[in-house]
């Protein structure tokens, strides 16, 4: 068995969010035969359907500093950064985001989302809070669309993770077959044959596979097991097929977009996975609890942040997937509006802002305001789980429908699901 880690970050909790994933490859194929396997006992019919990408700014970034800029407010309020206009009449933002002013027409901002005070990938990835989770064993938004999409594509997974798995990732009482794909590092090797092994091994070993099933069928006494198991095909079809690790592999990719994405991969990745037919991609962009130096560390990640994002974004556009992918970038909380002695600000819950894009959504926007000191929301508070509400909306999956958790309850997807309306 093999272990793939995804990339280690520490809040000032001293917690480490690193997620790992154990995978084999034949070896790897038959713990992929597992995976498809229990997929199958759990879903149901698998549909065709929009697809998501989440970015998440872990630690939690500035919403003063980003998206929500009080130019009129006093210093210590204000910060350092001075606001751009957007190609939007009557929109700001940071003016180190000019990639995306030039295009916000392709852009939406919700300037007045109430979050909690929790250093966790939770709340953004499940709608419910990491405390509430711990006993409720809500599913991601990742792991929903792999329950409902099921394996649309051959050799394709539904859900992949290039931040490693978390808790706010897990697949909840759906199950560990709706668990995300990753893969990093070493990962990537495991996705294509072994040394030595050609396609017609590879068929010796799905032949020998078989006839270790028929072992099984003469121990078996209630005759269940018939056949060659189909998921364990579909395993080595996934590794035969390359499909995935082709889209992983970004030197297929031309020079010059290469060039645009230099330093900001994962965001050329995730783009690359969703026109595999990937359904879901999760991806993690820098360090963002900044308790001191706020400013500093912000002038060196926002212009990445900015480029990975507006290259993405024109992607999708270039390619006519602007409406059949919705985008979301948010952290796990704002920071507080007044700043501290370290020239940092502090953990904010009152209010952060979120990013969205595509998806069919209506764009050119800021939605909400808070107030003068970008303290509390003014007007058009929106919860987390709203905001996730109208992504499912616009993936086509329904809010409100159930699923059965551990005792057979059913549960919504979300409790919260009143829409941000103004996005319809």
């Amino acid at each position: 068995m093999l272990t793939l880690w995804g990339s280690r970050q520490r809040f000032c909790d001293g917690m480490s969010r690193r997620g790992f994933l154990r995978i084999g490859a034949f070896g790897a194929g038959l713990s992929l035969a597992q995976m498809l396997r229990a997929r199958a006992s759990q879903s149901g019919a698998a549909r065709a359907g929009k697809s998501a990408i989440m970015i998440y700014l872990p630690g939690g970034p500035s919403h003063i500093d980003t998206y929500d800029l009080k130019p009129e407010a006093p210093r210590e309020f204000r910060g350092e950064f001075k606001p751009i206009a957007t190609n939007v009449p009557g929109v700001q933002i940071c003016e180190y985001f000019p990639l995306q002013a030039r295009m916000w027409d392709k852009l939406a901002v919700i300037r007045s989302v109430i979050s909690v005070e929790e250093h966790s990938d939770c709340l953004v990835s499940t709608g419910y809070s990491e405390a509430r989770n711990r006993t409720a064993h809500h599913p991601s938004f990742g792991a929903v669309v792999s329950k409902l999409r099921g394996t649309d594509r051959e050799g394709v997974p539904p859900f992949v993770s290039l931040r490693g798995l978390t808790f706010g990732q897990e697949p909840g009482f759906l199950g560990v077959a709706h668990r995300a794909f990753t893969s990093s590092g070493q990962g990537l090797q495991n996705l294509k044959l072994a040394a030595g092994v050609d396609q017609t091994r590879v068929e010796d070993r799905r032949t020998l596979l078989a006839s270790f099933d028929g072992v099984r069928r003469e121990i078996d006494a209630s005759g269940t097991m018939k056949g060659l198991d189909v998921f364990a095909s579909r395993a080595f079809d996934m590794v035969a097929s390359g499909t995935v690790r082709k889209a992983l592999d970004l030197a297929r990719e031309e020079p010059r977009a290469r060039d645009r994405y230099r330093g900001v991969e994962q965001f050329l990745t995730a783009r690359r996975l969703i026109e595999a037919g990937v359904g879901c991609v999760t991806l993690a962009v820098g360090g963002w609890d900044t308790h001191g130096d706020n400013f500093r560390t912000l002038k060196r990640q926002l212009p990445d942040v900015d480029r990975g994002l507006s290259n993405l974004i024109q992607d999708l556009h270039d390619r006519g997937l602007e409406n059949d992918v919705v985008t979301v970038m948010w952290g796990e909380f704002g920071r507080t509006p007044k700043i501290n002695g370290g020239a940092g600000r502090d953990h904010w819950a009152p209010v952060m802002s979120a990013l969205v894009a595509g998806g069919g959504l209506k764009m050119g926007q800021a939605i909400g305001a808070t107030t003068a000191r970008g303290e509390i929301p003014r007007d058009r508070p929106y919860t987390v789980p709203q905001v996730l509400s109208t992504l499912y909306r616009a993936i086509g999956i329904d809010p409100s429908m159930t699923f059965a958790d551990g005792s057979g309850r059913p549960m919504y997807v979300l409790d919260d699901r009143q829409p941000v309306v103004e996005l319809a």
